[in-house]
């Protein structure tokens, strides 16, 4: 019988809490003008592929030969994410803010490590604020591959507010160019280019379901993600056969977290019943879930990995 479920791994630094290098972690993230945060600097473990019960995640070919493009694919969330797929026989192109370009070569260089130089990990740097960028990030992404068969938009900003009376029309404007008009542009480039049975995955949030009063314009691209998602799965399904889902992650550890909250919102990372915050892995499992022929008749829909927290 298995007592120490989840593995030590997952719960090390945040029970009990707070652990002094998470809030050190932030102190040394959340600086004006250096967010997002560096997977480098990260002073726990975030999990990439390794199960909560501490086992290895093993591939079966799930997405043997498939091409995916991955958005904010350096660290996080989206390098699980790469690092899975790969595991699974997927290449794929990531795409990053030139300031992140060490995490990125790390990711490659895992991948390359992790599948004995089997899978390739193609590194675009790219600001993809505008619909210029975005086009440009799938016609690199053809020439290297060409195919495209998952598309995971995943690159997010967030920074704390309380007022709105005093969130700045720039902070608002950019969270949209980020969070949401990046999903549209960069999908209206890539569908044309997908074949049938394709998949793809934008990433939601808790904070959609929940409305979260101090992240206002990071919760309304939230929620329009989710009405992105519906819509254009409903667009595309019968006529392309391409599925499109989302995923509602609650409180991750990644570098995000400690390089826009603060200190007091760092200690709810441990607040969902499960009294621990996600891993990276347990969005990447989901999204390897979605990206198969395992959810071949689910699409439209918003998949909540929240730790416990009942979304309605």
């Amino acid at each position: 019988m298995q007592h120490d479920y989840p593995a030590k791994q997952f719960t090390s630094g945040f029970t009990p809490y707070p652990d002094p290098s998470i809030l050190l972690e932030q102190q040394e993230q959340n600086i004006a003008g250096q967010r997002p945060g560096k997977q480098r600097k990260q002073r726990l473990t975030a999990i990439d592929d390794i199960y909560a019960n501490g086992k290895p995640y093993v591939g079966s070919g799930k997405l043997e030969g498939k091409k995916a493009i991955i958005t904010g694919g350096d660290s996080g969330i989206g390098r699980s994410i790469a690092i899975l797929f790969a595991i699974e026989g997927a290449d794929s192109t990531i795409v990053y803010l030139p300031s992140e370009q060490e995490d990125a070569e790390d990711v490659k260089a895992y991948v390359n490590e992790k599948t004995g130089g089997k899978r390739t990990v193609n590194l675009i740097a790219m600001d993809l604020k505008t619909e210029s960028a975005c086009k440009q990030v799938v016609d690199e992404h053809l020439k290297t591959f060409g195919r495209l068969d998952i598309l995971v938009p995943n690159a997010a900003q967030q920074l704390e507010n309380h007022d709105i009376t005093t969130l700045p029309t720039e902070q608002w404007e950019d969270t949209f160019k980020v969070n949401i008009h990046h999903y549209f542009w960069i999908c209206k480039a890539a569908v044309p280019h997908m074949p049938r049975g394709s998949s793809i995955i934008t990433m939601a949030s808790i904070n959609a379901f929940i409305g979260r009063e101090d992240l206002l314009d990071y919760t309304t691209t939230k929620g329009a993600i989710v009405s992105f998602t519906r819509a254009l799965s409903n667009q595309i399904i019968a006529d392309k056969m391409i599925r499109v889902n989302a995923i509602a992650p609650g409180p991750i550890y990644t570098p995000l977290i400690t390089s826009t909250f603060s200190k007091s919102n760092i200690a709810g990372i441990t607040s969902p019943p499960m009294a621990r915050p996600g891993h990276p892995v347990e969005i990447g499992t989901v999204a390897v879930f979605l990206a198969s022929e395992d959810s071949s008749y689910i699409t439209g829909e918003c998949i909540q990995v929240n730790g416990g927290s009942v979304i309605n």
